[in-house]
């Protein structure tokens, strides 16, 4: 006999500044996940918009904004464009692997060139190794990261290029956490690239989805998650195809919360 499902418990973060749009506040409810259901707990909080960061499940819970919204792409009904077809071709040459969810220095070297030509100043700029290290392989499911490489060179690895930290969920992927190199000039469009890769990735294996976390209403810096096409956000009424201008009139509805903590081993796991 297998044993009895607990219900899990939420709780919710104190307000910190957002972010994405100034001069407002965020909040997050949480839950942990550990377990033998902890794969099946995150793949239902996934489809009710929760993200997973090592061994916690959150969701904005923010009491005045509703601005960050759930969008996932729906995997076979995507077409690449003219500009997708091209990153696929420039690209093609790339040597893809799905690897074990381990760290390694030269990820965290490019993580860190990634971090600070982008997000100068924000909070995963003081990440050393062991954060790092604690971001991949502190995973209760199943979880990969998937490495861009240069081709090969007298049969050696070639140059990391780009890499992202994935969960294969029942219903789809889930991109968790991706960066690329900065600098590399004949590879334009990397990020935009391995977004693509993982929907064809989907594809290929029968997964439905490809969840790119929270589009933010407001936040340029979120536009790009609605160039890959057909899209789905997640509103009060479940998901639905997205639109472009498109504003819930209401924030979806957010499970009950305990208590509001902000204990500090958790104050640096929130990832958008």
């Amino acid at each position: 006999m297998s044993a009895p499902f607990r219900f899990p418990r939420f709780f919710v973060t104190s307000p910190s500044p957002c972010p994405y749009l100034p001069g407002r506040s965020e909040r997050k409810v949480f839950t942990e996940l550990s377990g033998t259901h902890a794969a099946e707990l995150n793949d239902a909080l996934g489809r009710i918009g929760f993200r997973r960061s090592q061994n916690v499940a959150y969701r904005p819970s923010c009491a005045d904004c509703s601005a960050c919204v759930s969008v996932r792409v729906v995997a076979d009904g995507f077409k690449p464009n003219a500009t997708q077809r091209k990153l696929i071709k420039r690209n093609s040459d790339l040597v893809i692997t799905a690897c074990k969810p381990w760290s390694t220095e030269e990820q965290y070297a490019l993580l860190q060139s990634y971090l600070h030509a982008r997000h100068p100043g924000g909070g995963m700029t003081e990440m050393d190794e062991i954060d790092y290290a604690d971001m991949v392989e502190h995973t209760p499911v199943d979880s990969y990261v998937i490495e861009y490489r240069e081709p090969s060179v007298n049969g050696l690895p070639g140059k990391l290029i780009g890499a992202c930290l994935s969960d294969r969920q029942d219903d789809g992927l889930s991109m968790i956490y991706s960066f690329f190199d900065p600098e590399n000039e004949q590879r334009p469009g990397m990020g935009n690239f391995i977004i693509v890769d993982h929907i064809l990735r989907a594809q290929k294996a029968g997964l439905p989805y490809v969840y790119l976390g929270y589009w933010v209403e407001g936040s340029q810096r979120m536009q790009y998650k609605i160039r890959y096409r057909p899209l789905e956000r997640l509103g009060p009424g479940g998901w639905t195809a997205f639109e472009n201008g498109q504003s819930d009139s209401a924030p979806a509805p957010s499970p009950v919360r305990n208590t509001a903590i902000e204990p500090k081993e958790l104050s640096g796991l929130f990832r958008k």
